[in-house]
């Protein structure tokens, strides 16, 4: 089972969980994801205790597709790396 959060589950997190309103508890989960864009796309984000968001920057390669054996050209871009910190893995091991 898997947990898709949007934003408006973690704006509805943060108004139940803080009290809030829904209006302030948008603008903190927007002005939240602003900060991670934007320092995401001039330099490495680490959050303590929880991981670390890389820029990576993907080569032009050749792919096959596996049903036609047919090749294409995937072309060069940008993606984003995250590493998960020792520490969140060790508390999600944790055995109790």
């Amino acid at each position: 089972m898997t947990n898709n959060y949007k934003k408006e589950d973690l704006t509805k997190h943060i108004r139940n969980k803080i009290g809030f309103s829904n209006l302030y508890s948008k603008k903190i989960v927007e002005d939240l994801i602003f900060i991670f864009k934007d320092t995401i796309k001039t330099n490495n984000l680490n959050l303590k205790n929880i991981g670390s968001f890389k820029l990576i920057s993907k080569k032009e390669r050749v792919g096959r597709n596996p049903k036609t054996k047919e090749n294409f050209k995937i072309s060069s871009r940008r993606s984003i790396s995250f590493k998960v910190s020792k520490n969140l893995i060790n508390i999600l091991n944790k055995h109790e």
